[in-house]
């Protein structure tokens, strides 16, 4: 290959990569700036690793959020799934709960997606939103435990903040293409 064709694909790789991050920047720029519940840095980062994301508009992105936050949800329960068949730690019956609540979680945010791709963005929203409040009933669960072995795990914690800004995201940037 010539030294000026390697040059001109090397230059049209290098120019594709930032327009793709571009999109996933401006988009959680315009998400963050029209809902300050959005944490812009959150955005970029997980909405930028997903193999989707390059050159996907709005529309795209909002269904990104809603995927991601399909795939944390699932993780939630199976960390629950673990942490339960280690013993629960005094905690058995809190993480059972997050373990169904996960699963729940999970669903929303497909449906959240599944809304969005068919352009019911009102009903996607209510999905996402329908997804953090079952993340925080997880969060309820342990606090109803009556003694300090009841304790939330900070996995477990990790995944309901997840959850929680996630749909954010997903409901910002919908926001936007309405």
């Amino acid at each position: 290959m010539k030294p000026c064709y390697t040059a001109a694909l090397l230059a049209v790789a290098v120019l594709g990569v930032v327009a793709v991050d571009a999109t996933v920047v401006t988009t959680c720029r315009a998400a963050a700036d029209g809902d300050a519940r959005v944490d812009y840095g959150f955005c970029v980062a997980e909405l930028g690793k997903h193999h989707d994301s390059p050159g996907a508009d709005a529309w795209g992105l909002a269904k990104v959020a809603a995927l991601t936050g399909v795939v944390d949800a699932d993780n939630a329960a199976y960390d629950a799934r673990d942490l339960l068949a280690k013993g629960g730690g005094g905690a058995a019956a809190a993480l059972a709960r997050c373990g169904e609540l996960y699963r729940a979680v999970g669903f929303a945010f497909a449906e959240a997606h599944d809304d969005i791709n068919a352009r019911d963005y009102a009903d996607g929203k209510g999905k996402a939103a329908d997804a953090a409040s079952l993340a925080r009933q997880c969060d309820a669960a342990f606090a109803a435990g009556k003694d300090d072995a009841a304790t939330m795990p900070p996995v477990i914690a990790q995944h309901g903040s997840y959850a929680a800004r996630i749909a954010i995201v997903c409901t910002a940037i919908t926001n936007l293409i309405e």
